[in-house]
């Protein structure tokens, strides 16, 4: 028991991070009902963009949010706006489409930017631990992964909820025709939730730059990894997000623990199809 209390640990820690980077991905497929295949470029995206600003104005990692979070959400609303937009209404494949032809766009641009190389974003919080007892220890980082997620998911929460901008989202997504005869602009609402879905994955490409080690080819892993949490938790539900994100990387940890790193993915989707065979919606999810 003492020894499973360090990969439990871990995966609920790490579950944080998972939420945030599927956080978008949910949040645009609830209003837009749209599966972006470009969601884990563009948070690789943001992470060479951390890495290049903390490296050039050698401030602190958190601090260089305060320009990448514009930057993402500019790319947000242009993506929706300038591609998105266009083909919505036209059959599901299209928007798949274009998202998977940026998707490509990106990881090329990256490679030619930067080149094949690994990169991380270096920060001290990387050594640095806290040590519970003789079997336990916590790692600072994933500490600060955690609680960066959960408050990234409450706010978003709140957000929705409680603001003016929120409500026409969720109205937007709800009845598009009849939040056009309300007044709202449904397709330039849809470029700002996008914007802030690219906000979301800024935060998060800053945590996984900081975590562990990126290329330009990186994106697909955190997809699949974003598609398995908002497929555990219910596509398009905030709360299934997040327990969506503590599931799965508690499944993979688990399952490194006891059948060995190689088999850390597998296990993971092996409960990803136990769920979606118990509830096909995912455990938050409507039917």
């Amino acid at each position: 028991m003492f020894e499973l209390a360090q990969p439990i640990l871990n995966g609920i820690l790490l579950g944080g991070l998972y939420a945030l980077i599927a956080i978008g991905m949910s949040m645009m497929f609830g209003i837009v009902k749209l599966v972006n295949l470009a969601h884990g470029d563009m948070m690789i995206l943001s992470s060479y963009l951390a890495m290049v600003f903390s490296t050039w104005l050698g401030i602190n990692p958190f601090i260089v949010l305060v320009l990448t979070m514009p930057a993402m959400f500019v790319v947000g609303y242009v993506f929706q706006g300038a591609l998105i937009n266009r083909v919505l209404g036209k059959a599901m494949e299209p928007p798949l489409l274009v998202a998977f032809g940026v998707s490509i766009i990106l990881q090329n641009f990256l490679l030619m930017v930067f080149t094949p190389d690994a990169r991380s974003i270096i920060t001290s919080l990387s050594t640095q631990s806290i040590v519970v007892t003789e079997y336990l220890s916590i790692s600072v980082l994933y500490l600060v992964n955690f609680f960066t997620g959960l408050l990234v998911i409450v706010l978003l929460y709140f957000f929705f909820q409680k603001t003016y901008l929120g409500r026409g989202i969720r109205a937007a997504s709800d009845d598009e025709v009849a939040a056009r005869l309300m007044g709202i602009n449904t397709r330039r609402t849809y470029g700002v939730a996008m914007g802030i879905a690219m906000m979301t994955a800024a935060v998060a490409g800053l945590l996984v730059g900081m975590t562990f080690t990126f290329y330009p080819h990186t994106g697909p892993q955190y997809l699949i990894i974003a598609f398995g949490v908002v497929v555990i938790g219910g596509l398009g539900s905030i709360k299934g997000t997040f327990v969506g994100g503590f599931i799965l990387a508690s499944a993979q940890l688990l399952g490194a623990h006891y059948l060995g790193p190689g088999i850390q993915l597998l296990s993971g989707y092996v409960v990803l199809l136990i769920v979606l065979a118990i509830r096909p919606q995912g455990i938050f999810g409507s039917v």
